[in-house]
């Protein structure tokens, strides 16, 4: 059963009992359980909303200089103006200003975006595509490559039951789906001048901690390449395919491409006495699936330098303990302390034969603490099987 959330912050959430009353009451309480129409995506930021609508663990990372975004401000007035052409990128529209030629790429399990087009033109159509599908952007980034959204909900999981129907806007915001998404796109340049786009979905969800049903608590839930899916179709159309040819080139699960070596997946070994990951891809291949691994994970690329093989990045343990606000802070709606973040070198090393071994260096390049290495490693290597 869905669940409600109550604003403003300084009240707490209105919980099951409270749902089933009130729709019980309206004779609508089953409505609540129906099915989400496959590909129905309408999202709201959570931005710039109260606390109860901010899952308190998914407090974003402080901000730094590098990420602000020049002349482009959010504001309320730009945020409403978005969230009313949210459709148009997938119902209506194509692109007023085509980038070049769109093609729908896959190799494995994974899937992106090639354009034949420089990765400056097409940033700032990639930039609009999130802020016209109703997100707010934390990271704008083009020396990195990275965009990525604030944790938004997606509103067409709410259904339109006889409750909202009848009452309208009246309730609509006390609804919560308890799930919140972020998504990560990565751009890169290709060889012959034109631009690779990757999107990477994070997803959490609201569950509860106690038998009795009365504390809640926010936990990392799967990707979902059905989302990914969605939003490539959606950002194809956005640099000017027509929809047919995008839903033509995802129904054929799109032009396949066999790059690197990937046999064997990636193996946590010991080198020099040094804790490191090793598996087998060409260069270019091997720092974009890097790249992709550290985009799915808790890390956030802060810089980047190709020709040494590094990545620079801030990690948040998500095992570490994480400071709860006072009786009085929760009182007043604020959300817990955000996870501590350390930072770190990810070094990649390809030898002649393609052997590719990647390291955790600390933040000045010496190596990292063995227990620190072994389990960003993990994750890494993980996210690279």
């Amino acid at each position: 059963m869905k669940r409600f959330s109550l604003a403003p912050a300084s009240f707490p959430a209105v919980r099951l009992t409270a749902v089933c009353a009130l729709t019980l009451l309206l004779g609508a309480c089953s409505s609540l359980d129906s099915t989400l129409e496959p590909g129905k995506v309408d999202y709201k930021s959570a931005g710039h909303g109260v606390s109860l609508e901010v899952p308190p663990d998914l407090t974003q990372l402080p901000s730094q200089s590098r990420y602000t975004m020049p002349n482009n401000t959010a504001s309320a007035n730009s945020y409403q103006a978005g969230q009313k052409v949210t459709q148009s990128t997938d119902e209506s529209s194509t692109a007023a200003n085509k980038v070049g030629e769109v093609h729908y790429m896959r190799n494995g399990d994974q899937r992106w975006l090639h354009v034949d087009e420089n990765p400056d033109k097409v940033w700032g159509q990639v930039r609009e595509f999130w802020q016209e599908s109703g997100f707010l952007l934390t990271v704008d980034d083009p020396k990195v490559g990275v965009l990525e959204t604030d944790w938004a909900e997606n509103r067409a999981k709410i259904p339109d039951d006889f409750i909202r129907n009848t009452l309208g806007k009246l309730l609509d915001s006390l609804y919560s789906t308890g799930e919140r998404d972020k998504f990560r796109t990565r751009v890169e340049r290709t060889t012959n001048g034109g631009a690779d786009i990757y999107i990477t979905h994070q997803g959490m969800q609201e569950v509860y901690t106690t038998p009795q049903r009365d504390q809640t608590a926010w936990q990392p839930r799967p990707e979902d390449p059905g989302l990914e899916a969605i939003f490539l179709r959606r950002l194809m159309v956005k640099l000017g395919a027509s929809q047919e040819a995008a839903k033509a080139q995802i129904a054929s699960g799109g032009t396949p491409v066999n790059v690197g070596n990937q046999e064997g997946g990636a193996r946590l070994v010991v080198v020099d006495g040094q804790q490191s990951v090793q598996f087998q891809d060409d260069f270019d291949r091997a720092w974009l699936r890097v790249g992709l691994a550290l985009d799915r994970s808790n890390f956030t690329v802060e810089d980047r330098d190709r020709s040494k093989g590094l990545y620079y990045v801030r990690y948040a343990d998500p095992t570490a303990e994480k400071q709860e606000p006072g009786f009085f802070s929760k009182l007043l709606g604020k959300a817990s302390a955000p996870l501590p973040t350390t930072r770190y070198q990810i070094a990649i090393k390809t030898s002649a034969a393609n052997l590719n071994t990647m390291t955790v260096l600390k933040e000045d390049g010496s190596p990292a603490a063995s227990g620190d290495a072994q389990r960003i490693l993990k994750v890494l290597a993980d996210q690279l099987k």
